[in-house]
């Protein structure tokens, strides 16, 4: 599939994989040591929601245009304190109450370092490599690379700080980064087994995401959390209908945050029709 961020830059899947992104960072503020962020596959950093791009589908408008100023009501309130850490970074991007653009992960990344945090961003596009690069000038915390994002994470794992999350977006244009997502999380383990890793994953049908879990299964990894987001059910020819995420080493509030949060969004996202229930399960228990 293609997954460029540009044309989907705010999407439900967005939403999904930047409220448990800035979860997990907001648990990592919680001690006083120095941690370290690897966004392997940043993407452009800051999108503009009414330019071309975004525009094409307005994929935006189902996604934080569904929960921009509309905090969560009911059975659902407690998610409020939950997504705040997420709304945040996005306002921050944002003159008042008006929402013209997204932050893609460097930026809501950024937004939660403390100063002695740090940040490495990748991108290989070129285009999208010259716009990280603007986005995340002038902060010493963080800095911008031209490199391929797979190779940035054997390069750049393990940090010099002892915490920290490595975040993996592959734009997944190429079926082989299933394979490739499962082989690296191996790796990256091997090098820095108390590291937190975050990985995304599209839902179109269920056989790639299944058989990624069933991998996953095989590693010497213990305590892989899976959490899935969809907004109709799967099939061949219905694109992008879910968002799945992989945490390996979550934090240990994690599991039960996303019991709260994820069935908000669902109610939030969804587009009306019936559709999976949102799905939280250990592929890997701890062992």
């Amino acid at each position: 599939m293609n997954y460029r961020h540009a044309f989907h830059a705010g999407n439900f899947a967005d939403v999904h994989k930047h409220a448990v992104l800035a979860r997990i960072v907001a648990h990592l503020r919680q001690k006083p040591a120095a941690f370290r962020i690897i966004d392997s596959h940043a993407g452009a950093g800051r999108y503009d929601l009414l330019a071309d791009e975004a525009t094409r589908g307005d994929e935006w408008r189902d996604g934080i245009g569904r929960i921009w100023n509309r905090p969560f009501g009911g059975k659902d309130a407690a998610a409020n304190a939950l997504l705040a850490p997420f709304v945040e970074a996005v306002a921050a991007c944002n003159a008042g109450p008006s929402l013209r653009t997204y932050p893609g992960s460097p930026l809501i990344a950024r937004h939660l370092l403390r100063p002695q945090d740090r940040l490495i961003a990748c991108e290989v596009e070129p285009r999208a490599a010259t716009r990280l690069a603007a986005a995340l000038r002038g902060d010493a915390r963080a800095k911008a690379l031209t490199i391929d994002g797979w190779t940035a994470i054997g390069a750049y794992v393990p940090p010099k700080e002892r915490r920290g999350l490595v975040f993996i977006d592959p734009p997944f244009e190429d079926a082989a980064d299933f394979t490739r997502l499962s082989a690296t999380l191996s790796s990256a383990h091997r090098k820095w087994p108390t590291g937190i890793y975050l990985a995304w994953y599209p839902i179109t049908t269920r056989d790639a995401p299944d058989a990624l879990a069933r991998r996953l299964q095989r590693l010497e990894i213990a305590k892989i959390l899976r959490c899935e987001l969809s907004v109709r059910p799967p099939a061949a020819d219905a694109g992008l209908t879910g968002s799945g995420l992989i945490v390996v080493n979550p934090p240990f509030t994690l599991e039960a945050d996303l019991q709260i949060l994820l069935p908000a969004l669902g109610r939030s996202l969804g587009r009306g029709v019936p559709a999976p229930a949102p799905r939280i399960d250990w592929v890997v228990p701890e062992r």
